[in-house]
């Protein structure tokens, strides 16, 4: 399934993606007289149960809008945590002139920088150096503690496309990145949330980043130095996930960061991020 948030009366509501339209899920249900959660948080928590209510909404009948006149929310939009992986792709790392990691690099966003698809992102005054990452996200869809690596992915609820905006001037300024990565907006999600049953291999996806229509990013998950199961496992040792947690897992070599000529993202400029499988996620910048 490919579930989203849409945004009805400033209010974001679920939503799912069936081709071109989008069923708007609580409108649905009321129609037949039952009751279905009003976003994603609450249908991740609720498990199969609540899974198979939503299946037969669906297969009852059925409210839509067309995709293009939605108007996304994240499709998680308040997530317990969000959990972010440096320097997680080999050739990032080169790129970036720093060593390659022996264990994860971890730094944290919170739910003020979410944005959903289409979203435009106001960069603040202090903010000169924008950089974009395109970053496979995973959902965390049931609470675990200590979990072994083989026993990791079964917690996945799905996957989403990601995109770390960094203001690396403010996230270089000390070594602690948080200044230039909790920005508002900086941690696009969307346009939907895949559920894991369609990614067979979260290792064996291409990711890709244009800017301005020009392609920037374009490489693998296979290029991870900690694998999803991983990086699961290995924050699951020392915290408790809880379901609808997000991890970005890091983004591969392409980012204006390694580039000699580095021109920063600025107002106007339009980032689109792409997974296969998971969809196109699109940010418009402001100032």
């Amino acid at each position: 399934m490919k579930l989203c948030s849409l945004y009805q009366n400033g209010k974001p509501r679920l939503g799912l993606v069936r081709g071109d339209e989008v069923i708007d899920v609580q409108t649905s249900a009321q129609m037949l007289g039952l009751t279905m959660p009003e976003d994603a948080m609450v249908l991740i928590a609720g498990g199969e149960q609540v899974r198979e209510q939503l299946q037969h909404v669906i297969a009852q009948g059925t409210v839509t809008l067309p995709v293009d006149e939605v108007v996304f929310a994240p499709p998680v939009t308040h997530p317990e945590k969000i959990i972010c992986v440096g320097l997680n792709y080999r050739k990032h790392a080169e790129e970036s002139n720093m060593p390659i990691p022996t264990s994860p690099v971890y730094f944290t966003k919170f739910a003020n920088s979410l944005s959903g698809h289409r979203a435009t992102v106001t960069i603040p005054p202090v903010a000169k150096q924008c950089d974009y990452e395109v970053e496979l996200v995973a959902v965390i869809g049931q609470r675990i503690r200590q979990v072994s690596v083989e026993d990791a992915l079964r917690a996945v609820y799905g996957y989403a496309v990601g995109n770390d905006l960094s203001a690396r001037d403010l996230q270089m300024r000390n070594s602690q990145w948080l200044y230039g990565k909790a920005v508002d907006g900086f941690a696009p999600l969307g346009p939907y949330l895949v559920t894991a049953d369609e990614v067979p291999n979260p290792q064996a996806l291409r990711l890709r980043t244009w800017v301005n229509g020009e392609l920037r990013q374009d490489s693998t998950t296979a290029d991870m130095i900690f694998s999803v199961a991983e990086v699961i496992a290995d924050l699951s040792q020392v915290m408790t996930l809880e379901p609808g947690d997000l991890i970005y897992t890091g983004t591969p070599e392409g980012v204006i960061l390694g580039m000699d000529d580095q021109r920063w993202l600025d107002a106007g400029d339009e980032i689109v991020c792409e997974i296969d499988g998971l969809g196109r996620l699109c940010t418009r910048l402001a100032r």
